[in-house]
């Protein structure tokens, strides 16, 4: 059924992403926008309501799985994409992945580091003479001290 013969009660019933869902079925790529004016428009809401929820549409089109930004800006379903080429990458995301394998590099160096002083470690082991002098008081006898 198309989205524009969709009662308006029908469509309150269905959330923002939802329509968004069927838009993108029935008409293809769209961008942020023109989405969510048309979803303004077929719900009857006034025209504040996109000034000051744009910003949340956006972000819940960003965490929902069925939708693809591509990169010319435009949001299309997911399942129509099949390759990376017209993906939208985050170059900060790979600048994050590249930070994260570097630590996890550097980590794996000190773990080999580690155990190949281990054995020295081993030798200089003390703690147990520190301990040794190591008395556990009750209150009662905390008490009787004073």
């Amino acid at each position: 059924m198309s989205v524009k013969k969709m009662k308006k009660d029908e469509l309150e019933l269905l959330s923002h992403k939802d329509i968004t869902n069927l838009l993108l079925e029935e008409k293809g790529k769209r961008n942020t926008a023109d989405l969510f004016k048309e979803i303004i428009k077929l719900l009857d809401l006034p025209a504040s309501t996109f000034d000051t929820k744009i910003g949340d549409y956006y972000t819940s089109l960003t965490t929902d799985k069925r939708f693809i930004l591509l990169e010319d800006g435009t949001w299309d379903l997911k399942s129509r994409h099949t390759s990376d080429k017209n993906i939208l990458i985050d170059d900060e995301e790979d600048e994050d992945l590249e930070d994260l394998k570097e630590e996890e590099e550097d980590e794996t160096d000190e773990e080999d580091f580690d155990s190949a002083n281990s054995d020295e470690d081993d030798e200089f082991d003390d703690t147990d003479d520190d301990l040794k002098d190591l008395v556990v008081l009750d209150e009662d006898e905390l008490e009787l001290e004073q």
